[in-house]
């Protein structure tokens, strides 16, 4: 059996709620599977951006440290 459901309420712009019923409709799906894989790569989306923060940290915290070996290196 899947995950378990929990009910919420919200507040959404009229014109996008109303494209969300016409995609659903053409999808034959309903609304919440299509805001629930919405939802779902909002927030892989989000989290791949803060591991790619986090690396590009290390990477600049890298150069600041080793930039006369890298400039060595590239010699």
């Amino acid at each position: 059996m899947g995950q378990p459901r929990e009910k919420f309420a919200t507040q959404m712009d009229a014109a996008i709620l109303a494209e969300l019923r016409l995609q659903a409709r053409t999808e034959g799906r309903q609304i919440q599977s299509l805001i629930e894989e919405a939802v779902a790569a909002l927030l892989a989306a989000r989290k791949a951006g803060d591991r790619r923060a986090r690396i590009m940290e290390l990477h600049e915290a890298s150069v600041a440290r080793y930039e006369a070996v890298y400039k060595k290196l590239a010699e």
